[in-house]
């Protein structure tokens, strides 16, 4: 669980006050991320566009690992042999479909 300190808390109506300050904190890395508070609950986190570069990044490989086990588990690990089509035939079924 993600835990955030009391200065890393920001009320919304204060943010629009105060938007251009905040972001010179969170861009200086004066701050490591700023909540965004609505209704005493989190809503949403700014952080440094290279953070959320890299949180997007490694987001993209987990989906990739994810992908390759459901290929590994669909087509390698089958029983029965997997059917190849060429680029060209799929390019023909998908024509022949309108798409």
């Amino acid at each position: 669980m993600v835990t955030y300190a009391k200065d890393e808390m920001v009320g919304i109506t204060e943010l629009g006050k105060s938007l251009g300050n905040y972001l010179d904190k969170v861009t200086s890395h004066t701050l490591e991320k700023l909540t965004i508070i609505r209704r005493n609950k989190p809503e949403a986190v700014i952080v440094p566009i290279e953070e959320y570069e890299r949180m997007k990044k490694s987001a993209d490989i987990l989906e990739d690992i994810e992908i390759a086990k459901i290929i590994n588990k669909r087509v390698i690990e089958r029983d029965t042999p997997v059917k190849y089509i060429s680029m060209d035939d799929m390019e023909n079924y998908f024509k022949s479909r309108g798409l």
